[in-house]
């Protein structure tokens, strides 16, 4: 994520400033373009020591004017990438505009699951602000929408320390992660 980034850059961030505003006077913060910069779509980032039982990741965004659509995927081995096979996805959240509906999915050993879309409701409107949380608990993945439990999504990648990386793509902007 940004932290891992801003490591590159030789800065020392730890994993609670990003929990608050890049706002906050509080905090040191990187220069508007240094912000674009880490947050550019797509991205991809590293989430340190892997998921864990009451870890959360929070994704902030602007949906683009005029949307197709955008992934979240939570993802395993990204200190493989020379492998042959594709890494597993433990979670892939699709945002799809067309047909008004939010999927899940993952790939295990190569092979995607069946994508589950049961919503009440469709979450993302073109052009204005979002939040994504993605709680991990022990048997599933919570997730929350501008504050509203959408649903829950069981783990099929049980190595939870192996789920280190965020990929976010597709028709939005990202205005902060944590």
């Amino acid at each position: 994520m940004a932290v891992q980034a801003a490591k590159k850059d030789g800065i020392n961030v730890e994993d609670d400033l990003l929990k608050t505003s890049l706002g906050n006077p509080g905090l040191i913060s990187p220069d508007k373009e240094d912000i674009s910069r880490l947050l550019t779509v797509p991205f991809s980032g590293r989430i340190r020591g892997g998921m864990r039982p009451g870890k959360k990741i929070i994704v902030m965004g602007i949906v683009e004017l005029e949307p197709d659509s955008f992934d979240v995927s939570l993802t395993c081995g990204r200190d493989s990438e020379k492998e042959e096979t594709p890494h597993d996805v433990a979670l892939k959240l699709t945002a799809r505009f067309t047909d008004r509906q939010f999927m899940r999915s993952a790939r295990i050993s190569g092979k995607w699951t069946v994508e589950e879309a049961s919503t009440d409701y469709f979450p993302f409107i073109p052009d204005q602000p979002f939040r994504i949380e993605i709680h991990c608990e022990h048997q599933r993945f919570r997730i929350f929408v501008d504050g509203h439990q959408l649903f829950d999504f069981y783990h099929k990648v049980k190595s939870f320390t192996s789920i280190d990386t965020v990929q976010i793509q597709g028709d939005l902007q990202i205005t902060k992660l944590g």
